[in-house]
């Protein structure tokens, strides 16, 4: 083949490619869900009716469904189960508070000082390169069965994403603004309020979204493990009696928590950070 063919062959191809983009852009975003949705369920049934898996390993969805509203009506009566679910959405927002305010801080003295990014932060990567889970017998041991030990272990895997965003945050300000508001005689204080931490704040943001998913995994780690009344805890005892739709309908409701909390930061990062126009893929952050 010549390097002209070759060339023709190629361009033909891109232009294929940006028309296949055109039109999925074209296709608005809820009929896109929709029909991956009705495609995953469908699989999903069809795997379920030949036996490709089993039940007891995979509920049929129409299981599912039946738990679900079980659980949904459970929760708007009243129930055990809105109990647990407020045990665990106040051991999530406690870890998440908890973990913003020490991310933030170690995020500032690692950013800001020289003994923070000699000293400390090797440390922070040498913790932030352990399995996080296995410190929830620590946290047990150490604070009890009670939310302390799963507000504990959530906030400590929260953490180090913050730490992480909010450092690299401090340095996204380029050298000639620093160099201005030097020339000006701001202050080291000034120079961090108005000018490294506006500049920083997609960086924290990205940290916090990140932590709002982690902050869901830790608590709800440490209600599997470490009992308690949370939805961990009832997904544990729907485990050991084999009930999967149960525990597919408490994960999915989970869920449904741990979008608000992601949604409640990118709210807030639309809000404080309006000036900065770039998102995440798929324009949900």
């Amino acid at each position: 083949m010549t390097d002209a063919t070759q060339q023709d062959t190629d361009t033909d191809a891109d232009t294929i490619w940006v028309e296949h983009e055109a039109l999925i852009d074209r296709i608005p975003r809820w009929v896109a869900m929709t029909l991956l949705f009705i495609v995953v369920v469908g699989i999903w049934d069809l795997a379920t009716r030949l036996e490709w898996v089993s039940r007891i390993i995979l509920p049929t969805p129409g299981e599912t469904l039946d738990d679900l509203i079980f659980v949904g009506r459970n929760l708007a009566s009243g129930g055990y189960m809105l109990e647990a679910l407020w045990t665990t959405t106040r051991t999530v927002f406690y870890a998440f508070a908890i973990a913003i305010g020490i991310g933030f801080s170690l995020g500032v003295l690692v950013g800001e000082t020289k003994f923070g990014e000699r000293a400390v932060m090797p440390y922070l990567v040498a913790i932030d390169t352990m399995p996080k889970v296995a410190f929830a017998p620590l946290f047990i041991a150490w604070l009890g069965f009670d939310i302390a030990s799963k507000v504990a272990l959530a906030a400590f895997i929260a953490t180090f994403p913050i730490v992480v965003a909010t450092a690299a945050g401090l340095y996204a300000a380029s050298e000639n603004e620093r160099m201005l508001f030097k020339s000006i005689g701001a202050t080291r204080m000034q120079t961090l309020v108005r000018l490294k931490l506006p500049n920083g704040l997609p960086y924290i943001f990205t940290g916090l979204k990140i932590a709002a998913v982690g902050v869901m995994a830790g608590a709800i780690t440490g209600e599997f493990l470490g009992g308690g009344s949370g939805f961990g805890a009832l997904i544990r005892q729907s485990a050991s009696q084999l009930d999967t739709p149960r525990v597919f309908s408490l994960i999915l409701y989970l869920s449904l928590l741990g979008l608000a909390l992601y949604f409640m930061v990118v709210f807030l990062q639309r809000r404080l950070v309006f000036w900065n126009k770039s998102q995440t893929p798929g324009g949900i952050g």
